[in-house]
């Protein structure tokens, strides 16, 4: 578990990626007290992040974050390169109780999809799309078909426990190598629950894709990784300038800051002016 795996079926030209994520999504997940719902939402964009990351090229960062209008206004989950990764839910100050099978309307509401890649050379290349789909595998899967030209299908499941997802895409020799393929792997994975993505990789792909001849690469190790960053804090408030942080202080006696995605304070008195400007 905690790995993300790629797989080939050789003969239709189709390609496919599993992630299972279990201490990972516990670390994630720890300490945040989330309803059920969101937290489930976030379970599922921490697995589709996964699955995505591990396509990255070059060393860099991929964020996704789902903006919305309902009981939730923000979802947050980024990932490099070496699948590290980490997220958080924010939920609306004003959303009052939250139902106990919210639609996913309901929970995001007329919202967008935002994709950050920091390649660490040059400006990131960001991307805004409406969210389009019923639930979070519906608008992965339109925005993969979308971005990269190719239909897509993708099954996303979390609970307190696990967190997992499948990923499947048609190549361009598809229909050349089998015209009837793809259609016959969306309708064996179409039956596929939630809750078996958490089966072994090599028995799932067996057991739903008896017949096919799958190439099965080796996994790809996740982990949650958020550690302290007291140097990025440092320099973002320097950015605000002394007289800002001057005010603050004779305001408040201290500065505070609350890092969301990491779950860390940052608490500074008077002596910080000499950290930063002396």
């Amino acid at each position: 578990m905690d790995a993300v795996r790629r797989f080939l079926f050789e003969e239709l030209d189709i390609r496919g990626a599993i992630v299972a994520l279990g201490n990972v999504w516990h670390e994630l997940q720890a300490g945040r007290d989330l309803p059920p719902p969101v937290n489930a939402l976030l379970g599922e964009l921490a697995a589709v992040t996964a699955l995505i990351a591990a396509n990255l090229k070059t060393p860099g960062r991929i964020t996704f974050q789902l903006h919305g209008h309902g009981l939730v206004s923000l979802l947050y989950v980024d990932c490099d390169e070496r699948l590290r990764l980490r997220g958080m839910a924010r939920l609306r100050q004003d959303r009052g109780a939250v139902p106990p099978a919210p639609s996913f309307d309901e929970v995001l509401g007329d919202g967008q999809l935002v994709l950050t890649l920091d390649t660490h050379s040059g400006a990131p290349y960001q991307s805004i799309v409406p969210l389009a789909g019923a639930n979070l595998s519906e608008v992965f899967a339109h925005y993969l078909a979308q971005s990269e030209q190719q239909p897509a299908w993708l099954l996303l499941g979390a609970n307190e426990d696990f967190a997992g997802g499948m990923f499947l895409q048609k190549l361009p020799d598809a229909d050349r190598r089998d015209p009837d393929g793809w259609n016959r792997l969306l309708h064996l994975a179409s039956t596929l629950t939630p809750a078996e993505l958490a089966t072994p990789v090599a028995n799932l792909l067996m057991r739903v894709f008896p017949e096919e001849n799958i190439r099965l690469f080796d996994p790809r190790p996740v982990s949650y990784h958020c550690p302290r960053d007291e140097d990025k804090v440092l320099r973002m408030l320097k950015n605000l300038g002394r007289a800002e942080i001057e005010a603050t202080l004779a305001a408040e006696g201290c500065i505070s800051v609350e890092d969301e995605i990491c779950q860390q304070n940052y608490r500074y008195g008077p002596e910080i002016l000499a950290r930063l400007f002396d």
